[in-house]
């Protein structure tokens, strides 16, 4: 069984114009445990909307999501949070840190929505490892753009996810750091033994991924538009 598994999820919004817009409408997607995968497309393409549904952030409006065997669309709001808190790593482009607590603070409180307790060791082990030894009192604000994306990958393994989700983790970087972040992501994803979905439309991030897809190709919401 794979760890994820998809089949016809679609979802719709509603656009300031009052229309119903198809985002996402992917017949079939998996990912094997441990696997590393990149998806490539433009943006607007409905990549950021495709994992937020993978991850629980956003409610699907039909189809299957399952990671390690559990259904999640059928879950509610509530239930999607705790499970995604366990199972999923998320590393967003924004980085989404809190402000207003240190870089060991945002690991713990990461791991704390999923209900287990926080392991102290394990995030300071992986502020470590992300050479952050020395930075685990600062705030995001004491942190330089590369250091913050840091202590993103580092949140979002501190729960030992199966699951990680990159959104375009290198774009708000420069390119000697988003080197640094992408080989670091991997890295850090294989010795934690989770498997890694990464969405980007950057080229030299990409090709150092030996299974890569077009996501237009996987979604067919893009090319309905097109043919309209």
């Amino acid at each position: 069984m794979p760890l994820l598994e998809i089949h016809q999820l679609r979802k719709s919004f509603v656009s300031p114009e009052k229309e119903v817009r198809l985002a996402v409408d992917v017949p079939s997607f998996s990912l094997s445990e441990r696997e590393q995968a990149a998806l490539s497309g433009e943006s607007g393409s409905g990549k950021t909307t495709f994992l937020n549904l993978i991850s629980g952030i956003l409610p699907a409006d039909g189809g299957t999501i399952r990671v390690e065997g559990r259904e999640i669309t059928a879950l509610s709001e509530a239930e999607r949070d705790r499970f995604r808190a366990s199972k999923v790593g998320y590393i967003f482009q924004t980085f989404n840190l809190l402000q207003g607590f240190t870089c060991l603070e945002n690991i713990l409180l990461g791991t704390s929505f999923g209900g287990g307790k926080p392991d102290r060791r394990l995030a300071k082990r992986l502020l470590e490892r992300v050479g952050l030894r020395k930075r685990m009192k600062y705030y995001p604000r004491q942190l330089s753009t590369g250091e913050q994306q840091r202590v993103a990958v580092a949140r979002a393994l501190a729960s030992r996810p199966p699951l990680v989700l990159a959104d375009e983790p290198t774009g708000n970087l420069d390119s000697a750091n988003a080197q640094e972040a992408l080989v670091l992501i991997r890295e850090t994803c294989e010795e934690n033994g989770a498997a890694l979905l990464l969405v980007s439309h950057d080229p030299t991030a990409l090709e150092q991924f030996a299974l890569r897809k077009d996501f237009s190709k996987i979604n067919r919401a893009g090319r309905e538009e097109e043919r309209l």
